[in-house]
């Protein structure tokens, strides 16, 4: 088979798999969540296994464990979560409208030192972000309330996953070792080593990233907390779980504490400059010490390609989109790598007295 038809041929099964996707995105959030579960905790089954538990009693340890605790964080911490955010969100109109009402009292200093016209178009861009952040909390508000799953769905979701985890844990050597007899014994070797870089990169984006995620949530809902920052605890966890996408959860974080911090500790300067130190300071060990270690190079992802992915994806597959889109951009990013490498390798980039030297075209 040439390169060409090669080439059409993995083109048509990703035209396929997104098309089944896209046709399948209504039911799939249990099969993805529980996958994405499987892969996660499998090396924590090759361990049990190692030491010489059955493959069966080890899944069965390892998922009712893990269910057990997510199960305990559910019912501790949710509904306290649940209510800081609802009263968050019902409090931001109020926070607004007091920093507005900040905005103008210090209108005199800023005329004095901006000028008149400077310090009306500081006041009108402040005004006009205030409305902004107010009326995208109320846009997501009634969108999760809207497209949220119904008590069913909650209780299927809550079913078919760990079902979804369990049998994929279970036969997941025995798939792999299918899988791999389904290869081209002639590209076997090659397509192995790709299959190795997508494995690199996808235990970057579940393990390190997600690790990252969760250590980010703890750490920004602890401190904040312990600060005393009305509503700490939901803006910190909302910065936490957004920091997923490159500097939203950052921003979002920061913004909300900032303005929040403003009206509530004004004219403490001191209590505004911590919650500022929280966040600056973790940005740096963020990006010089959990990032480097738990991620490292192994997602090599370009964070504009990063977003929009994110954006693409939860547009055409909603949540099922936003959750898939990170692994699929960093499958892709590995597979581009893995198309630029043949490429250079190739006679066409190398010329046509070169083929000799970039190996066979049509491999």
């Amino acid at each position: 088979m040439n390169l060409r038809n090669q080439v059409l041929i993995w083109i048509g099964f990703f035209v396929f798999l997104i098309l089944a996707l896209w046709i399948f995105r209504g039911i799939l959030l249990p099969f993805v969540v529980g996958a994405a579960l499987a892969y996660l905790l499998n090396p924590l089954v090759n361990q049990l296994q190692r030491w010489h538990f059955n493959r069966g009693w080890a899944t069965a340890v390892v998922l009712l464990s893990v269910v057990a605790i997510i199960a305990g964080i559910f019912v501790m911490i949710v509904p306290m979560v649940a209510q800081q955010i609802v009263g968050l969100v019902q409090r931001l109109p109020g926070y607004a409208a007091d920093l507005e009402a900040m905005v103008r009292r210090w209108a005199p200093e800023l005329n004095e030192w901006l000028g008149p016209e400077r310090a009306a178009q500081v006041e009108r861009t402040v005004s006009d972000m205030l409305g902004q952040i107010v009326g995208f909390a109320g846009v997501v508000t009634s969108e999760i309330l809207a497209s949220g799953m119904t008590l069913i769905s909650v209780i299927g979701f809550s079913i078919f996953t760990p079902v979804v985890a369990f049998y994929l844990l279970l036969d997941w050597d025995s798939m792999v070792r299918g899988l791999h007899d389904l290869l081209p014994r002639k590209q076997r070797p090659e397509i192995l080593g790709i299959l190795r870089d997508i494995d690199s990169s996808m235990a970057g984006v579940i393990r390190g990233q997600g690790g990252v995620l969760v250590i980010d949530a703890v750490f920004y809902a602890g401190a904040l907390s312990l600060v005393g920052l009305n509503y700490g605890l939901a803006v910190g966890l909302i910065a936490g779980l957004l920091s997923f996408i490159p500097y939203v959860g950052f921003g979002v974080g920061f913004a909300l504490s900032m303005g929040i911090a403003t009206v509530q500790f004004w004219p403490n300067w001191w209590m505004i400059a911590l919650v500022f130190a929280i966040f600056m300071g973790w940005q740096f060990v963020e990006g010089n010490v959990l990032y480097p270690k738990l991620v490292g190079g192994s997602i090599n992802i370009n964070p504009v390609w990063l977003m929009f992915a994110l954006l693409a994806f939860g547009a055409l597959f909603g949540f099922v989109g936003l959750l898939l889109a990170v692994p699929l951009a960093a499958i892709g990013g590995v597979l581009v790598r893995y198309g630029i490498r043949k490429y250079k390798g190739s006679s066409l980039y190398l010329g046509s007295t070169h083929g000799g030297q970039g190996g066979n075209p049509t491999a």
